[in-house]
């Protein structure tokens, strides 16, 4: 993560009460959130769609992997 996000992060981290940890996002993570933002704005023709997405997906992690989130979107737009 660049500087930037690593301050939100821990923010984030200190005024949720979750680990910091938990937060991290590794290569893998970003590459598959970047790739859900290209979808929601490409296929909706709405780029807004693209942060609301993402905020959705993190929303819905308790109950599944970002990878199972990533292939239920990749479903919904074909």
């Amino acid at each position: 993560m660049d500087q930037w996000l690593r301050q939100a992060c821990d923010e984030l981290a200190q005024s949720s009460g979750v680990p910091t940890e938990r937060l991290e996002l590794g290569d893998e993570d970003v590459a598959t959130l970047l790739e859900l933002a290209r979808v929601a704005a490409h296929e909706s023709g709405e780029r807004t769609n693209a942060p609301l997405l993402c905020y959705l997906v993190g929303r819905a992690q308790n109950g599944a992997s970002l990878d199972e989130l990533a292939e239920a979107v990749r479903r919904s737009t074909s």
